[in-house]
C-alpha cells in the first residue's frame, strides 16, 4: 500500500518535471490539502499508509496542477498579507507584488489607531481592504467591484477573517456610484492591454478572469477614471495608492498630475519593479 511519503516524492517528481519552482514544497501542501491533514502532520507521519481513494483524490488534483492550473484555484484559496482569503472564479488571485499597496499604507500612516475610512476600487477578493484592517483596528471602508461574484467573495472573506462590521461590499462601476469623501483609495485595477491579453501566462490567461485582466486598449483606462475621481473622492488631506503593471508607473503618475494630484512617490515591489504610485491632493501653495 502507498504512503504520504511516496506520494509525496510521486508528485514533486511531476510537478518538477513540467517546470514548477519548488515543486516539493507545493507537493505538500497539495498532498495535505487532499488528505485534510496538516503539513506537520505530513511531515511528521510520513510512512502512514494511504488508501486508493485518497490516491486517486491526490492524482486528481495532480493532473490539473501539472496541466497549469494554479496550486491557489484548486484550493480556492490564497494567503496575502498573513491572511488567508477564499477566491472564486470571479476574483484575481492576489499576488505578493500587490502587498506593496498595504506598504505604502503603512509607511504613511504610523498611527494604527487612526479611525481612517478607506475606498477599494475593483476590490476582487477584498484583500486589499481587509488586509489595511487587519492593521488599522478602527479603520473602515468599502469595497466596490463590478463583479457581482467578486462581490459575493469579498463579503464572504469580511465575514470569515472577522472584519464584516467594518468593511462594506458593493456592485458598482469604479466611481460612478461613489458619492462621499475617503482618507484613503486603494486599487490594484485591470492593467493589461487588450491585445496582451492573448500574450500572459497560461496560469493567468485561464484562470484570472479577464474583466480583472483587461485595462482597454492601451491597458490606462482604470487609471484614467480613477486619477480623474480621487480629488472629489478624498479628504484633502487623503491619498491614492495604486498598483501599476511593470513601466506603466510614469504614465500613471502623469494621469495624477493632470487632474490636480501631488505624485508622492513611485514605490517599487521585492523585485525592484516600481508597483505602485502614491499621490495625495495637491494643497495650495505645494
Amino acid at each position: 500500500m502507498e504512503t504520504r511519503g511516496w506520494l509525496v516524492t510521486e508528485a514533486a517528481a511531476r510537478l518538477s518535471a513540467v517546470g514548477l519552482v519548488d515543486p516539493r514544497r507545493q507537493a505538500r501542501r497539495l498532498i495535505a490539502e487532499a488528505l485534510a491533514i496538516s503539513q506537520t502532520e505530513l511531515f511528521g507521519h510520513p510512512d502512514h499508509a494511504v488508501n486508493e481513494e485518497q490516491t486517486n483524490r491526490v492524482r486528481a488534483l495532480l493532473d490539473r496542477m501539472a496541466a497549469g492550473e494554479p496550486l491557489s484555484r484548486l484550493l480556492e484559496r490564497r494567503a496575502f498579507w498573513g491572511l488567508e482569503f477564499v477566491l472564486s472564479t470571479d476574483t484575481l488571485d492576489p499576488r505578493p507584488e500587490t502587498e506593496t499597496v498595504v506598504e505604502a499604507v503603512l509607511n504613511r500612516h504610523l498611527d494604527r489607531d487612526r479611525p481612517l475610512v478607506f475606498l477599494d476600487l475593483g476590490t476582487g477578493s477584498g484583500c486589499i481592504l481587509l488586509a489595511l484592517l487587519s492593521e488599522f483596528p478602527n479603520a473602515s471602508g468599502i469595497g466596490v467591484d463590478i463583479a457581482e461574484g467578486a462581490v459575493r467573495t469579498a463579503v464572504r472573506n469580511s465575514v470569515l477573517l472577522g472584519f464584516a462590521d467594518r468593511a462594506h461590499f458593493f456592485v458598482g462601476d469604479w466611481t460612478n456610484s461613489v458619492a462621499r469623501r475617503f482618507d484613503i483609495i486603494v486599487s490594484n485595477p485591470p492593467y493589461i492591454a487588450t491585445k496582451a491579453l492573448s500574450l500572459l501566462p497560461r496560469e493567468v490567461a485561464y484562470y484570472d478572469p479577464w474583466r480583472a485582466l483587461d485595462g482597454g486598449e492601451d491597458g490606462f483606462c482604470p487609471y484614467r477614471k480613477i486619477a480623474e475621481a480621487a480629488p472629489r473622492l478624498l479628504f484633502p488631506h487623503g491619498i491614492v495608492v495604486t498598483e501599476v503593471g511593470a513601466g506603466q508607473a510614469d504614465t500613471v503618475a502623469i494621469f495624477m498630475k493632470v487632474n490636480g494630484l501631488q505624485v508622492e512617490e513611485i514605490q517599487r515591489d521585492l523585485a525592484g519593479i516600481a508597483r505602485c504610485v502614491i499621490a495625495r491632493v495637491a494643497l495650495y501653495g505645494g
